[in-house]
């Protein structure tokens, strides 16, 4: 018997320590995000008149703005899952999406994909945590 309890006071240990890890991973990763989305927003509010996601859908609408800067506006526009923001990602979705695209050469149909989910009501668990980081 003392064997079991030995063995279940450190399988217990490793899963807090497991769980520990994981949340820590988790936040750190949020806080990333947050802090990419707030540098997306001033980048683009820096060019651009209005709240940020108006500054941005104006960085993803001006042509003049590289593949990978208007790809940077399309991920952040869905991560703030802003509806105002559906409309102009859905006159860019073509809904072919191939295997592989260079963000520096097109814009992504990908990301299209996943921000117009996001604006439509998808669910963004690391919202939860970087949301505390990002303010207009």
């Amino acid at each position: 018997m003392k064997i079991n309890k030995n063995l279940q006071q450190s399988m217990l240990f490793l899963m807090a320590l497991g769980v520990s890890i994981f949340m820590l991973f988790f936040v750190i990763t949020c806080t990333w995000i947050g802090y990419s989305i707030k540098d997306n927003c001033r980048l683009a509010k820096g060019k651009y008149e209005g709240n940020c996601t108006k500054a941005l859908i104006s960085t993803l609408e001006d042509e003049n703005n590289d593949f990978r800067e208007r790809n940077n506006a399309i991920w952040a526009l869905g991560q703030l899952g802003e509806e105002s923001a559906a409309p102009v990602l859905e006159k860019l979705y073509t809904g072919n999406i191939p295997d592989r695209e260079p963000l520096d050469q097109v814009i992504s149909q990908y990301e299209l994909k996943k921000a117009l989910k996001l604006t439509k009501g998808g669910f963004n668990i690391s919202a939860l945590v970087w949301k505390f980081f990002v303010h207009e």
